[in-house]
């Protein structure tokens, strides 16, 4: 191994020209993978709202293709698009100059609550009794079906299906004083994660759940003051992080400035662990812990914990480039690119048969044959779901002439769903949760499988980390089945629900 140049420059290099960003029309559809709900960007008192949060909203593109949408108020007056479809395709110049104001709020959509449809596109805007009112959120509210059903009782109306609007209906309904009381009382109810952005025609409101489920930031460019669901989007609109919203913060911004209040106690510190392994853009810190740093260090680990003699290392694109080089810098085999991704292939999950849906993966991955051929291949991924994908990606290495598979996966086995705003298929659905390690194994073809150990995990995304302080403060109910807000009762009828 010595002498051996585990990582070449040139793929250094490429992590941060944007090359390896999860950016494309084709994010995160390769069949099983898990998606993610929303993510929110938000400016206030900027001359040019509108255009920021259009770029904000580009940067959080990986989190939600669906559909986009932004709400300007401009003297007083609400002006709002929203479309299906990515923010490039949404927005263009004319559609943002006609959004003119000092505050906007952004959102893009994945929806794991509510319909894939237009009505349930983000922002939601309403007028009420005091006038306007806009309300984008990233999470997902596990009682929102109860609080529903309460409020349809006391004759409110829906048009949407989205839980987002349930919260809307709770701060119109309040009798409070002033809309930061309203959004107080309102958050009180709520059970879930999620990272709110409100808007009237003079404040904006931010919230972050009790428990910091969602990453949600702070930022500040000049005069003007920007929220985010990560830090990535202040990079692109050249705007400072300032620091995180902390769980059960309430901000409030007015003519006066900036209140920092409360609506709840932090409660049990559970970021989501999947921000890290595979969420969240690698040149974004979550909670003060850089992105790509923590994936090289859960490669790093996996090193560690099951080195494999072998040829060449690669790492399935996007989220598992990182992890990748930290395996091959640990192990001192050569980081390589066995697999490239294709990022101008439509959706084929859409595809009507599954002839076409099992093609669709050679349009989306190809292994390069050079690379891997005659090859013992150490493949990294960040997840195993249904399982499906892996199966399909090993023989794609196969076909190309790898002699053998050794298949490394960044997270502990996935076997319980998320009820936090990742899509995730029921638990019979999820291959962990029924098959054990060598079960999965002979299911996707490989040559030996190993999965990152919960205590690795803790200890790559800990090690350094900044409020974590040595690793603590995940949830990881979705390998554990420890969920931070719900009994063993509410996570079953979160399941019913889901179904």
């Amino acid at each position: 191994m010595e002498g051996r140049d585990p990582v070449p420059d040139e793929i250094r290099s490429a992590l941060w020209t944007g090359e390896y960003f999860n950016e494309g029309t084709d994010n995160k559809d390769i069949f099983d993978k898990l998606r993610e709900e929303c993510g929110v960007f938000g400016v206030w008192n900027h001359p040019d709202a509108s255009s920021l949060c259009y770029y904000g909203l580009h940067a959080l593109q990986h989190r939600g293709q669906e559909s986009a949408g932004i709400c300007a108020v401009h003297n007083r007056e609400f002006n709002y698009h929203r479309g299906m479809g990515l923010v490039k395709e949404v927005f263009d110049k004319e559609r943002i100059l006609s959004l003119p104001g000092k505050t906007a709020i952004g959102h893009v959509r994945y929806s794991t609550a509510g319909e894939s449809k237009l009505a349930n596109a983000q922002p939601l805007v309403f007028k009420w009794r005091d006038g306007d009112l806009a309300v984008a959120t990233n999470g997902n509210i596990v009682n929102a079906p109860a609080i529903r059903r309460e409020l349809e009782e006391q004759g409110s109306i829906f048009q949407t299906t989205s839980d987002t609007e349930v919260v809307a209906h709770l701060i119109v309904r309040s009798k409070a004083g002033s809309i930061e009381q309203a959004a107080r009382e309102s958050l009180q109810r709520l059970n879930g994660a999620f990272a709110f952005v409100i808007i009237t025609n003079d404040k904006m409101i931010a919230a972050r759940d009790p428990n910091g489920l969602r990453p949600f930031v702070l930022g500040k460019l000049g005069d003007a003051w920007l929220f985010s669901s990560e830090t990535c989007a202040f990079d692109a609109v050249g705007a400072e992080y300032v620091r995180d919203v902390q769980p059960g913060e309430l901000l409030v911004f007015d003519a006066d400035g900036m209140r920092e209040e409360r609506f709840a106690e932090p409660e049990r510190r559970a970021v989501c662990a999947m921000e890290y392994i595979y969420f969240a853009r690698p040149d974004s810190d979550v909670d003060e812990v850089n992105i790509h740093t923590a994936r090289k260090r859960m490669g790093k680990r996996l090193a560690e914990e099951a080195f494999i003699d072998a040829d060449v290392v690669t790492g399935v694109p996007d989220s598992s480039i990182s992890a990748a080089i930290g395996f091959a810098e640990q192990t001192g085999i050569p980081y390589e690119l066995g697999l490239i991704k294709n990022r101008y292939t439509g959706r084929t999950f859409i595809q009507p048969s599954q002839e076409l849906r099992e093609q669709g993966v050679k349009m989306k991955l190809s292994a390069v044959r050079k690379v891997v051929e005659g090859k013992r291949v150490v493949m990294i991924d960040d997840s195993i779901v249904r399982g499906t994908t892996s199966r399909r990606i090993v023989n794609l290495l196969r076909e190309a002439g790898a002699a053998e598979v050794h298949v490394r996966i960044t997270s502990p086995p996935f076997a319980n769903p998320c009820f936090y705003g990742i899509d995730t298929p029921t638990r019979e659905e999820l291959v962990a949760s029924s098959k054990s390690v060598e079960e999965i194994r002979q299911m996707i073809n490989a040559d030996s499988l190993y999965f990152l150990s919960q205590e690795g995990l803790v200890s790559s995304i800990g090690v350094g980390a900044g409020v974590h302080g040595g690793g603590g403060g995940l949830c990881m109910a979705c390998f554990d089945n420890d969920y931070p807000t719900l009994s063993k009762e509410e996570a079953e009828q979160a399941t019913i629900a889901k179904c």
